[in-house]
Protein backbone atom coordinates (compact mmCIF):
# COMPACT_ATOMS: atom_id res chain seq x y z
CA UNK A 1 0.00 0.00 0.00
CA UNK A 2 1.34 3.43 -0.90
CA UNK A 3 1.38 6.36 1.51
CA UNK A 4 -1.09 8.28 -0.67
CA UNK A 5 -3.52 5.35 -0.70
CA UNK A 6 -3.24 5.02 3.09
CA UNK A 7 -3.86 8.77 3.44
CA UNK A 8 -6.92 8.48 1.18
CA UNK A 9 -8.30 5.61 3.30
CA UNK A 10 -7.61 7.56 6.51
CA UNK A 11 -9.24 10.78 5.29
CA UNK A 12 -12.23 8.92 3.88
CA UNK A 13 -12.73 7.33 7.30
CA UNK A 14 -12.46 10.66 9.10
CA UNK A 15 -15.01 12.23 6.74
CA UNK A 16 -17.42 9.30 7.18
CA UNK A 17 -17.04 9.31 10.96
CA UNK A 18 -17.29 13.02 11.70
CA UNK A 19 -19.77 13.66 8.90
CA UNK A 20 -22.18 11.03 10.18
CA UNK A 21 -21.75 11.97 13.84
CA UNK A 22 -22.56 15.64 13.23
CA UNK A 23 -25.28 15.18 10.59
CA UNK A 24 -27.04 12.51 12.67
CA UNK A 25 -27.09 14.71 15.76
CA UNK A 26 -28.68 17.55 13.78
CA UNK A 27 -31.43 15.60 12.02
CA UNK A 28 -32.21 13.47 15.09
CA UNK A 29 -32.52 16.63 17.20
CA UNK A 30 -35.07 18.06 14.76
CA UNK A 31 -36.91 14.73 14.39
CA UNK A 32 -37.24 14.44 18.18
CA UNK A 33 -38.68 17.98 18.31
CA UNK A 34 -41.59 17.06 16.01
CA UNK A 35 -43.30 15.10 18.81
CA UNK A 36 -44.51 12.70 16.11
CA UNK A 37 -43.82 9.12 17.29
CA UNK A 38 -43.60 7.83 13.69
CA UNK A 39 -41.00 10.41 12.66
CA UNK A 40 -39.01 9.93 15.85
CA UNK A 41 -39.06 6.13 15.50
CA UNK A 42 -38.00 6.37 11.85
CA UNK A 43 -35.15 8.78 12.73
CA UNK A 44 -33.99 6.52 15.54
CA UNK A 45 -33.94 3.56 13.15
CA UNK A 46 -31.81 5.61 10.75
CA UNK A 47 -29.38 6.43 13.56
CA UNK A 48 -28.72 2.72 13.95
CA UNK A 49 -28.42 2.13 10.20
CA UNK A 50 -26.08 5.07 9.56
CA UNK A 51 -23.96 4.21 12.59
CA UNK A 52 -23.30 0.74 11.16
CA UNK A 53 -22.68 1.92 7.60
CA UNK A 54 -20.88 5.21 8.21
CA UNK A 55 -19.63 5.55 11.79
CA UNK A 56 -18.42 1.96 12.24
CA UNK A 57 -16.70 1.79 8.85
CA UNK A 58 -15.42 5.34 9.29
CA UNK A 59 -13.67 4.26 12.49
CA UNK A 60 -12.22 1.18 10.78
CA UNK A 61 -10.92 3.18 7.81
CA UNK A 62 -9.55 5.95 10.06
CA UNK A 63 -7.58 3.48 12.15
CA UNK A 64 -6.40 1.32 9.23
CA UNK A 65 -5.31 4.27 7.11
CA UNK A 66 -3.69 6.10 10.02
CA UNK A 67 -1.63 3.16 11.19
CA UNK A 68 -0.69 2.31 7.61
CA UNK A 69 0.59 5.85 7.06
CA UNK A 70 2.62 5.75 10.28
CA UNK A 71 4.07 2.36 9.36
CA UNK A 72 4.95 3.43 5.80
CA UNK A 73 6.55 6.65 7.07
CA UNK A 74 8.45 4.78 9.80
CA UNK A 75 6.98 6.91 12.60
CA UNK A 76 7.06 5.82 16.24
CA UNK A 77 3.42 5.83 17.41
CA UNK A 78 4.31 6.47 21.04
CA UNK A 79 7.41 8.69 20.85
CA UNK A 80 5.97 11.19 18.36
CA UNK A 81 3.97 13.63 20.50
CA UNK A 82 1.33 14.58 17.95
CA UNK A 83 0.72 10.92 17.07
CA UNK A 84 0.43 9.96 20.72
CA UNK A 85 -2.04 12.77 21.50
CA UNK A 86 -4.01 12.20 18.31
CA UNK A 87 -4.46 8.55 19.25
CA UNK A 88 -5.28 9.38 22.88
CA UNK A 89 -7.98 11.87 21.82
CA UNK A 90 -9.41 9.50 19.21
CA UNK A 91 -9.60 6.54 21.57
CA UNK A 92 -10.83 8.71 24.47
CA UNK A 93 -13.72 9.93 22.33
CA UNK A 94 -14.33 6.36 21.20
CA UNK A 95 -14.55 5.14 24.79
CA UNK A 96 -17.19 7.78 25.54
CA UNK A 97 -19.15 6.66 22.48
CA UNK A 98 -18.93 2.99 23.40
CA UNK A 99 -19.46 3.40 27.13
CA UNK A 100 -22.19 6.04 27.18
CA UNK A 101 -23.71 6.68 23.79
CA UNK A 102 -24.12 3.19 22.38
CA UNK A 103 -26.08 1.97 25.44
CA UNK A 104 -28.28 5.10 25.27
CA UNK A 105 -28.79 4.55 21.56
CA UNK A 106 -29.76 0.90 22.05
CA UNK A 107 -32.32 1.89 24.71
CA UNK A 108 -33.73 4.57 22.42
CA UNK A 109 -33.97 2.15 19.49
CA UNK A 110 -35.86 -0.40 21.59
CA UNK A 111 -38.19 2.27 22.95
CA UNK A 112 -38.81 3.75 19.48
CA UNK A 113 -39.81 0.37 18.06
CA UNK A 114 -42.38 0.16 20.85
CA UNK A 115 -43.93 3.61 20.48
CA UNK A 116 -43.81 3.96 16.66
CA UNK A 117 -47.57 3.40 16.37
CA UNK A 118 -48.55 5.10 19.62
CA UNK A 119 -49.94 8.56 20.28
CA UNK A 120 -47.18 9.69 22.64
CA UNK A 121 -43.44 9.45 23.05
CA UNK A 122 -42.56 8.36 26.60
CA UNK A 123 -40.57 10.68 28.86
CA UNK A 124 -37.94 7.96 29.32
CA UNK A 125 -37.15 8.19 25.58
CA UNK A 126 -36.95 11.98 25.75
CA UNK A 127 -34.60 11.79 28.74
CA UNK A 128 -32.35 9.33 26.89
CA UNK A 129 -32.48 11.50 23.74
CA UNK A 130 -31.35 14.58 25.69
CA UNK A 131 -28.53 12.63 27.35
CA UNK A 132 -27.51 11.17 23.97
CA UNK A 133 -27.33 14.63 22.42
CA UNK A 134 -25.35 16.19 25.29
CA UNK A 135 -22.91 13.30 25.63
CA UNK A 136 -22.64 13.04 21.85
CA UNK A 137 -21.54 16.66 21.65
CA UNK A 138 -19.07 16.13 24.49
CA UNK A 139 -17.69 12.93 22.92
CA UNK A 140 -17.29 14.64 19.55
CA UNK A 141 -14.93 17.28 20.97
CA UNK A 142 -11.95 14.90 21.37
CA UNK A 143 -12.57 13.52 17.86
CA UNK A 144 -12.43 17.01 16.36
CA UNK A 145 -9.39 17.80 18.54
CA UNK A 146 -7.70 14.63 17.22
CA UNK A 147 -8.22 15.87 13.66
CA UNK A 148 -6.65 19.21 14.61
CA UNK A 149 -3.67 17.46 16.23
CA UNK A 150 -3.16 15.30 13.15
CA UNK A 151 -3.30 18.29 10.81
CA UNK A 152 -1.34 20.85 12.90
CA UNK A 153 1.15 18.35 14.39
CA UNK A 154 1.94 20.63 17.38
Amino acid sequence: MSYDLAKFVHLTGVIMLLGNVTATAIWKFFADRTDDPRIIAFAQRLVTITDWWLTFWGVILTIAGGYAMAWIAGLDLWATDWLFWGQALFFGGGLMWLGLLVPLQIRQAKAARGFAGEAEVPESYRRDARAWLVWGLIATVPLVAAVWVMVAKP
